[in-house]
């Protein structure tokens, strides 16, 4: 007997766009979630949308709905991913990532919890990752109301089901529903030596040194 899968949406996936960090092309995630059956993918690069055009190419060729989206890490270490729902909602996205740029040097960014009251009013979605240490600003709940999840990422790790019971634990304490979500760096198992090699770049030591900060396998599956 065939069992249906339920239908999944990737809500937090990087591209190379996401420099030292995604090893895939937005459109080799785009075609690998289309051949999955995803019933959508959310393209969430780090402080940025320079690969939605291609991502929006792409999915429009392969029927895949595409979500625009952002990864923020916030000044507490915290990450939070934002996703526009319509026009209006994407333009307030990109004020955001232009002013969290302008505020630093090329190629870095700063954004602070605060910042993101400037999305109050839209309709924009926002899921939170928290840090290692567990911990969440209550802003979200304030500013999102009714449009914000804790972002469960779990990626067959020997730790995932105390993990998984922090989550819970807080979005008990929050309030919040947890979503699923992969965290995806890359679009294949395959592309996890290059994963590696750029993590050891952008931290400069050798992959052996790199421990806890190489990725787990996150790849469409």
């Amino acid at each position: 007997m065939l069992v249906e899968l339920p239908e999944y949406a990737e809500l937090h996936c990087l591209s190379n766009f996401t420099f030292l960090r995604g090893a895939s092309h937005p459109e080799e995630l785009i075609a690998r979630a289309a051949a999955l059956g995803y019933s959508a993918l959310a393209l969430t690069d780090e402080c940025s949308f320079a690969g939605s055009v291609r991502a929006h190419v792409a999915a429009k060729q392969h029927g895949l709905k595409l979500i625009h989206g952002t990864e923020l890490r916030l000044e507490d270490g915290s990450k939070v991913v934002l996703l526009a729902t319509e026009r209006d909602s994407y333009g307030a996205i990109s004020s955001l990532i232009t002013a969290a740029r302008r505020r630093s040097s090329k190629g870095v960014y700063s954004i602070l919890h605060s910042d993101l009251e400037a999305l109050s009013g839209y309709e924009v979605l926002a899921l939170v990752v928290p840090g290692r240490k567990i911990g969440m600003d209550p802003v979200f709940s304030r500013l999102f109301p009714g449009r914000a999840w804790i972002a469960a990422e779990l990626h067959g790790g020997s730790n995932d089901r105390a993990r998984l019971a922090e989550l819970r634990e807080l979005a008990d304490l929050c309030g919040l529903p947890l979503v699923a979500a992969g965290d995806t760096h890359m679009h294949v198992r395959s592309r996890r030596r290059l994963q590696d090699a750029l993590t050891a770049i952008r931290l400069g030591k050798p992959v052996a040194e790199c421990g806890r900060d190489r990725a787990a396998l996150q790849f469409l599956a």
